[in-house]
């Protein structure tokens, strides 16, 4: 009983985690037309500053948690405005750009902490939830519940401010957009600082509970980037969606099977996706 329950708990915080990182990235190519291939290094950057901020600096860990998501919304913001704003014209120059990114943020953490460096985060939840013969360890339900309640603050920004219409109206029509008054280059800054903001959320939740290491943000934008195909591309509903499924299954299937298996049994799935709805889940590979 307690191996299903452990189970379904980590599918629940893996959807969890997983929802954060793949919703930026629908959101910045919803608004940018951009493949972000660093944005799994913004989710890594998130949990060394969590860690620097709690185990070098003395800080409490919600201190880390905001200094995650400033830090990674900041360097989000200089890859628009140093990088992205001069490229706007040529895709494959942004595709290449985030690869650079990529490669540098890994390897300033290598050169400050060491290429094997797999450093732990104090969890301000130590303990468990008993229920009867059940132990729910109380830091992966606030994951999850601090996941749920960032999607919720951010369903209610984008349906319900100003600023939250300007982004879906970018989204759907950068033309149509900036011919009503809506600064592209501005919401492309706010867009992206959002966007990383989320991966350096997730980065900072997740760092209790992993070894922080300069490659972990790989196995995460390729987690990612399979949840936005499947979810239909730029979709944040779809990519929601998509990391419930995913990573359920992906979670079942390496607990009860092998984690091989689920990786190639998790393609498959993508794939059986992209040929039944060659748009993914829900249908509009443009929508936001």
């Amino acid at each position: 009983m307690q191996f299903l329950v452990d189970t379904l708990l980590n599918a629940a915080m893996a959807s969890a985690a997983t929802a954060l990182v793949s919703i930026g990235l629908a959101l910045i190519f919803g608004v940018m037309r951009i493949e972000n291939f660093a944005h799994g290094e913004l989710y890594m950057v998130g949990a060394y500053v969590t860690w620097y901020v709690t185990a070098g600096l003395g800080l409490n860990y919600f201190a880390g948690l905001a200094g995650a998501v400033a830090v990674t919304a900041l360097i989000g913001a200089f890859m628009e405005v140093a990088l992205f704003r001069r490229l706007r014209s040529n895709p494959v120059g942004c595709l290449i750009v985030t690869v650079g990114v990529l490669l540098v943020l890994q390897t300033a953490m290598v050169w400050l902490f060491g290429i094997n460096s797999t450093l732990l985060v104090d969890t301000p939840f130590p303990g468990v939830l008993k229920l009867g013969a059940v132990n729910l360890p109380w830091h992966r339900l606030f994951v999850i519940f601090a996941a749920i309640a960032v999607m919720g603050a951010l369903s209610w920004l984008l349906r319900g401010t100003r600023f939250g219409w300007a982004i879906r109206a970018a989204a759907q029509d950068r033309e149509a957009a900036s011919l009503q008054g809506i600064s592209i280059g501005r919401i492309a800054v706010y867009a992206i600082m959002l966007s990383a903001g989320l991966a350096g959320a997730a980065g900072s939740l997740m760092a209790p509970l992993v070894r922080i290491s300069p490659f972990m943000g790989q196995p995460i934008i390729i987690t990612a980037f399979i949840v936005v195909i499947m979810g239909g591309i730029g979709s944040i509903e779809g990519a929601i969606i998509a990391s419930v499924v995913y990573s359920t299954f992906y979670t079942f299937v390496s607990a009860y099977i092998d984690s091989t298996i689920a990786i190639i049994a998790g393609l498959c799935i993508m794939l059986g996706v992209l040929i039944f709805m060659p748009s993914g889940l829900l249908g509009k590979a443009e929508k936001v």
